[in-house]
């Protein structure tokens, strides 16, 4: 029992040095609520303002408390929090930063009340045949590897095409691309093919970024003075630099080619790499990145296939946190509550990035209990395990941030006769 109350402890300590990173420009009150929040999702799995609360263990009633985090909620995001969890997440990102931009959903299919709740396309229920379309919002999420290749966010909204002055999704992924690039300077941005679009490529130049974009299969190329479409370059090649890769649960031998061309009317040099062995159509992937050696065509195609863990970034989100469980109605507030489940997921990535023999990620290994020793995405069992050592406090965390009230002294008079 020792040995669960000290690591309870520590792992207190831990979300609360984290969780003022974050609130160190903030209020008092403001920084209990992040480290509340913080400590509530980690340690109850969900982002139910309900759950949360049963796990801090306050004295007051539990609607006052849920009434209180839904006031700091509406709120919304302070501009200071935000450039704190930026700076804190630039630490764990290697010289080198590789960005993946991707669409996801967000689905209330029961949803009556939600605020400017419109339809989007069910990626659960959706194949290649059929495509489901259900009440919910669309999620743009721009997320940075870290120096151990684990995804962190750098820029999530929830939005739908009903908000009032909404624009278009283009504009939202246009701010995911500009906010990567103030942060830090140059990066490679990795994208599918549903980014395939001229509006993409340009804006990307613009900003002199790197990139890497799976082609649809009717994109045109220019090509030895004449355009011609992607798929005849691919149907004219084979691939000659062999690459072992680990795709969608089996080792593979997947084969490389590269060829020299310009695309969108601008004409921008770019090189075409083609990926052969691993689907029923060949891959291809769009690069300005300089490519002079095989082992840069190999760079390349890493970078690309890197860009399932910003889907499982997602899974996790939604499945440990509970993501499309919340109930707040207003979207600044909705969009709030993703940022507090943003802070979460960066915890993890920060636990991650420990020490193999850590004491603190050890006891969190142990305590998840996961089948497999080595996994390359490590976010469920931190997570499992985190909760795990949570649930033997009996308090939360507001003893942390008792208020210090002077010792006042005692006022004596000395009575003469």
């Amino acid at each position: 029992m020792v040995n669960f109350t000290s690591n309870t402890y520590q792992m207190k300590r831990e979300i609360l040095t984290f969780s003022n990173k974050i609130s160190k420009h903030q209020s008092k009150p403001d920084k209990k609520f992040y480290a509340d929040m913080t400590y509530g999702m980690l340690a109850s799995q969900s982002c139910l303002l309900t759950d949360i609360v049963d796990q801090l263990h306050e004295n007051s009633k539990k609607v006052n408390s849920v009434e209180r985090l839904t006031r700091h909620l509406n709120k919304g995001i302070p501009k200071d929090a935000q450039k704190s969890y930026l700076a804190f997440v630039r630490t764990m990102v290697s010289n080198h930063p590789i960005i993946h931009i991707d669409d996801s959903d967000v689905i209330k299919p029961e949803g009556r009340k939600f605020e400017a709740l419109g339809l989007v396309r069910d990626g659960s229920k959706s194949t290649n045949t059929k495509t489901v379309y259900e009440k919910g919002y669309h999620v743009t999420e721009a997320c940075v590897l870290t120096g151990n290749n684990h995804p962190v966010s750098i820029f999530s909204r929830i939005h739908s095409s009903k908000e009032k002055n909404y624009t278009s999704t283009n504009s939202v992924t246009f701010s995911a691309m500009e906010r990567g690039a103030s942060l830090f300077g140059k990066a490679t941005f990795v994208m599918d093919r549903g980014y395939d679009d001229n509006k993409m490529f340009l804006k990307l130049d613009a900003l002199k970024q790197d990139y890497v974009i799976r082609l649809k299969s009717n994109r045109k190329l220019f090509y030895h003075n004449k355009w011609v479409m992607a798929t005849e370059l691919r149907n004219r090649r084979k691939g000659k630099v062999r690459m072992p890769l680990y795709y969608k649960g089996k080792t593979h031998d997947a084969y490389l080619s590269h060829v020299k061309v310009q695309i969108t009317a601008s004409k921008k040099d770019i090189d075409l790499v083609l990926v052969y062995g691993l689907t029923e159509h060949p891959m291809m992937l769009a690069t300005n990145k300089d490519i002079k050696s095989k082992e840069d065509v190999i760079a390349v195609a890493k970078q690309y296939f890197s860009r399932w863990k910003i889907e499982e970034y997602f899974r996790c989100k939604k499945q440990m946190f509970q993501f499309e469980n919340f109930r707040v109605q207003k979207l600044y507030a909705i969009n709030t509550l993703n940022f507090y489940i943003t802070l979460c997921m960066a915890f993890l990535a920060h636990i991650s990035m420990k020490s193999e023999t850590n004491a603190l990620k050890v006891s969190i290994i142990q305590k998840a209990d996961p089948v497999k020793k080595k996994v390359y995405f490590c976010y469920y069992r931190l997570a499992k395990g985190i909760s795990g050592i949570l649930s033997y406090a009996k308090e939360g965390v507001r003893l942390w941030f008792r208020t210090k009230r002077p010792a006042y002294r005692q006022l004596c008079l000395k009575l003469t006769a």
